[in-house]
């Protein structure tokens, strides 16, 4: 009987264990909280935003800055072996081929949001100097304009490979590199990544810098409205790409459940509508509301030229006969 009484005594204690581990696996109190997302620098969300991510979710969000689209690409590249995340936003259509083929995408890339690369130039800038405001992209190889122009380096930069893509479909492959040549010798201005060119080199941002054309986006112009109500830039709308970016989980992400919980909150209705007000880009949700400046501001180009090319084939052997140019 004693022995008997102790087999049961065993049993319900292994049986009070397994109904508390089970108990802990419902309850999710043995999932990792914390979750990381490694983002271009562009990338914006609030404080509010992270903290109700946190709430609704369980997890702990933490936001990890890379630099450009490009830098960001090759980071991930580079550390593939010990991944610097679990879930990646920023990557964009020049570069998404690159990632997956690199193999550091866990699944598939899902698109949030898109914008049109084009060039924007500082009004108040032309009009004091009585120059006429440039209307096409072959206008910035004229020596009327030499030296006012500022790029990204498309080897670092998505909005750099996105022009450099929309050259190579404008003036085709035996004409691109003959452009890019005139560009170079009309003292076009290489930087490495857009924040950069945009808020450090151009006139017409925040960086009051020494060139009044910079390669940005269509929507730009509605971030530059002035006191008086009108917006200090314009755009040309010759030569643009329209660029989408995206979101995806990490290989080897040690929370892969809660990088999925960031790609569902980052295609969620209420964050999609932050995309045009915090990042000057169009949600990828359609129905999502637009700013009604953006019909007066962010003129969006008839055409444009680039998007479709397949990068996966061509990627490497247009930044070598670019890099050689720039040498």
């Amino acid at each position: 009987m004693k022995k008997s009484w102790n087999s049961a005594i065993l049993i319900s204690a292994i049986t009070i264990v397994l109904i508390a581990v089970a108990a802990v696996l419902v309850t999710g109190h043995t999932k990792i909280r914390d979750v990381t997302l490694v983002t271009h620098d562009s990338f914006v969300m609030s404080k509010d935003q992270i903290a109700s991510f946190d709430k609704v979710t369980g997890y702990n969000l933490k936001l990890l800055k890379a630099g450009d689209a490009g830098s960001l690409t090759n980071r991930l590249i580079l550390t593939k072996g010990a991944p610097i995340a679990d879930a990646v936003f920023g990557i964009d259509n020049t570069f998404a081929s690159l990632a997956t083929k690199s193999g550091v995408i866990d699944g598939n890339l899902r698109a949030t949001d898109f914008g049109d690369v084009c060039f924007n130039y500082d009004k108040n800038w032309f009009a004091s100097h009585q120059i006429p405001v440039p209307q096409t992209i072959m206008n910035l190889a004229d020596p009327k304009y030499k030296g006012l122009t500022v790029v990204e380096n498309p080897k670092l930069s998505s909005t750099g490979l996105s022009f450099l893509a929309a050259t190579v479909a404008k003036f085709g492959e035996g004409g691109w590199q003959t452009y890019w040549q005139a560009l170079k010798a009309n003292q076009v201005k290489v930087d490495n990544g857009w924040d950069a060119a945009y808020y450090t080199d151009f006139s017409g941002s925040s960086g009051k810098g020494n060139y009044p054309i910079v390669l940005s986006y269509s929507t730009s112009p509605a971030d530059e409205v002035r006191s008086n109500g009108q917006s200090q830039t314009g755009t040309i709308l010759d030569g643009c790409f329209k660029q989408t970016e995206f979101v995806g989980v990490i290989k080897g992400a040690k929370n892969p459940a809660g990088a999925q919980a960031v790609v569902k909150y980052l295609l969620s209705t209420g964050f999609q509508q932050t995309f045009p007000g915090a990042m000057y880009m169009y949600p990828i949700l359609k129905g999502t509301p637009i700013p009604n400046s953006w019909s007066k501001y962010a003129t969006l180009p008839t055409d444009t030229f680039g998007d479709t090319l397949d990068f996966a084939t061509n990627r490497k052997a247009w930044l070598d006969a670019w890099s050689s140019i720039f040498a």
